[in-house]
């Protein structure tokens, strides 16, 4: 009888530690002293007044290239960053610089099934780099879908679209490169970071 009452003692310390443990455990995560609802600030915070929430990280308001279309068709470009990932991100705005409606020509998706399945994009973008005779096409992820601006349709006249396209980024020797779209001139731009 003595083995039966140590076991079933054994087996109550056990589940009370346990539960003591637990106890303690959601204490320290769950931390109800009331600091939830205070908001906890971070490097990246955009402060008032000291951007314009209408201009993206790293670009410029002036543009450094501008690619012209037919009917008033403009893609200006803004900024093409480098990051450490192995991209190079080029950032722009697609423009309307005409009065009557345009639709965005489907051609600026380029002509590879992938891509052209998942909509209008900017997906026939290349960057072409002269001296390193290579180029560069928009990226995909993992199902295909290009990473660039889709669901491109009709601008009003005037109006703008800010848009990117991510790419693989060339050798860091490389700075300048020839961006490239079906359907509008080509412009060189420079590369920073």
């Amino acid at each position: 009888m003595s083995m039966r009452f140590t076991a079933k003692a054994r087996r109550g310390m056990v589940a009370l530690t346990v539960a003591t443990g637990l106890t303690v455990g959601l204490a320290g995560c769950g931390g109800g002293s009331g600091d939830d609802e205070k908001p906890h600030s971070s490097a990246s915070a955009s402060r008032p007044g000291n951007s314009d929430p209408s201009t993206q990280e790293g670009q410029s308001d002036q543009p450094v290239a501008e690619l012209k279309g037919s009917n008033g068709l403009l893609l200006q470009i803004t900024s093409a960053q480098r990051d450490s990932g192995g991209f190079v991100t080029v950032n722009g705005t697609l423009k309307n610089d005409g009065s009557a409606d345009l639709l965005v020509p489907s051609a600026l998706s380029g002509n590879e099934t992938e891509i052209t399945k998942n909509g209008p994009s900017l997906g026939g973008a290349t960057l072409v780099d002269s001296k390193g005779k290579k180029r560069y096409y928009v990226l995909r992820d993992t199902e295909g879908r290009p990473l660039t601006t889709t669901g491109l349709g009709t601008l009003k006249g005037g109006q703008s679209l800010p848009v990117f396209m991510q790419f693989p980024s060339p050798p860091a020797g490389t700075t300048e490169v020839t961006l490239q779209l079906p359907t509008l001139s080509s412009a060189t731009i420079k590369i920073s970071g």
